[in-house]
This record gives C-alpha cells, sequence and structure tokens, in this order.
C-alpha cells in the first residue's frame, strides 16, 4: 500500500506561483503494471520556502520536471506564476522558462572551460529579464552576494565544491527568475558547506524575491524551511486493462 504523501499547511493566499489540481503523467510500464506519478492538489504561494522529501524514486524529480515544463502531464492542470504550461508551444515554454524558472542541481553543470562570471554570463542567454548591456554587471553582483567576489576570474577545477555550487546559485538567479528549483543542492557537500549552502539558497533567494522549492533527503534541513511536502505515493503502480479480453 502507498504511503500518503503529506503536507504541512497551506498559507491562506490567493496569490501561488504553484498551482497543480489533478496532475497524472505515465512514466512507462513495469512488467504488468501501468507506472503513473499522481498528484491530486499542491499551492504554493509566492515567496514560499518550500522543502520537498521522500525515498529516491518517489516522485520528488518528477515533480519538478512537471513544474519547469520538461515533463508533460497526461491530464489535470499545472500553473507556474499563473500560466499553464501545459498550454505552450515548445518555442513559448522555452523562453518561459528561462525567465521564470531557475536551476540548481546537486552535480553543479558548469563549463569547466569558462570563468565563474562567464558560467553566469552564460546563463543569461536563456532568458530576457536582464538586457545585454546590464548582463556583466548583474553577474558580478550575484557573484558577490553568494560570496565569490574575489574568485569571478577563477575556473570551476580550480575551485571547491561549496564554490563551484555557489556559482551554480548565482547562475540560476541570473535571469531573476520567480521560481528557484533545487534539486538536492547539499547532496554531494560535506554536513558544514551543506549547510553554508542551505543558508545561503534561503539569504539569496530573501534578496531576489524569489519561491524556493528544495528537493533534499535531509529531514533536519527541511525541517528548517517553513513548510515541507512528503513526496511518498506519488508513483504509482496500477494494474493495466486485459486488451486480449476487451
Amino acid at each position: 500500500m502507498a504511503t500518503i504523501m503529506t503536507d504541512t499547511m497551506a498559507p491562506l493566499t490567493g496569490d501561488w506561483d504553484i498551482e497543480i489540481d489533478g496532475l497524472s503523467i505515465s512514466l512507462g510500464r513495469s512488467g504488468s503494471d501501468q507506472v503513473v506519478f499522481h498528484l491530486p492538489e499542491l499551492r504554493i504561494a509566492r515567496g514560499e520556502r518550500f522543502a520537498l522529501t521522500g525515498p529516491s524514486g518517489c516522485g520528488k524529480s518528477t515533480l519538478l520536471n512537471a513544474i519547469s515544463g520538461l515533463v508533460a502531464p497526461d491530464t489535470g492542470t499545472l500553473k507556474v506564476a499563473g500560466t499553464d504550461v501545459s498550454r505552450l508551444s515548445k518555442a513559448q515554454l522555452d523562453a518561459f522558462r528561462g525567465a521564470t524558472i531557475g536551476f540548481v542541481f546537486q552535480s553543479f553543470n558548469l563549463l569547466d572551460s569558462f570563468s565563474a562570471l562567464e558560467n553566469v554570463l552564460i546563463g543569461m542567454r536563456f532568458g530576457r529579464s536582464v538586457k545585454k548591456a546590464d548582463r556583466r554587471e548583474r553577474a558580478r553582483s550575484l557573484l558577490d552576494e553568494v560570496g565569490l567576489s574575489h574568485r569571478v576570474h577563477a575556473k570551476p577545477a580550480t575551485m571547491s565544491v561549496g564554490e563551484r555550487q555557489r556559482i551554480a546559485i548565482a547562475r540560476a538567479l541570473a535571469n531573476r527568475p520567480r521560481v528557484l528549483l533545487a534539486d538536492e543542492p547539499t547532496g554531494s557537500l560535506d554536513p558544514q558547506t551543506g549547510q553554508e549552502i542551505f543558508a545561503l539558497i534561503q539569504e539569496v533567494c530573501e534578496i531576489e524575491g524569489c519561491t524556493l522549492l528544495f528537493v533534499t533527503h535531509d529531514l533536519e534541513l527541511a525541517a528548517r524551511l517553513p513548510r515541507q511536502f512528503d513526496c511518498r505515493g506519488l508513483i504509482r503502480h496500477e494494474a493495466l486493462k486485459d486488451r486480449a479480453a476487451a
């Protein structure tokens, strides 16, 4: 029997950055079963700090991929910043994602042949929130916010894992996103550095005014955010209909 997902109480507001109703996504087959991601309802208010928890394979990454438009729902509605992402064309979705959503990954996904400054500038190519003439100043300002003003010309290979994650955070914020998706950003860090990065992400989200969805296996970190959501139970195995008997 699937574990029922749990969520701390949503704030009483109509200003939602994430609105999900009856969301279902087919993930393929497993033996004679159909594997389905299903989320009846979820609301995340603008500016919230929100933790997604649960074991590997429970649907956390699928939820992030749906929110970012990388995975299309089969049924239901999913609105991000008031826009139903399932109704956008590929070109519209790419533009929307670049302008509205920032990503921080566990593996950093930096370009090793480019400096910290250049990695942040490259991130600005995917959105139109910053004028071309202002991009270098914006990139330097973000690197200063994450504590790397003295390392703007350093390349990732010469930096610690914590410094590389700081670059990734600055890049994620480059286009002034309304929503920041952080997928296990402390997972590859030692405990002390992980604590520092966790605090930093909260701080820069406050400065930049963006909503945070923070995926983590660390329940102690999750408990430090105002709201948590246990994703266990989002993935279902449903028996396929016997087509031969139909």
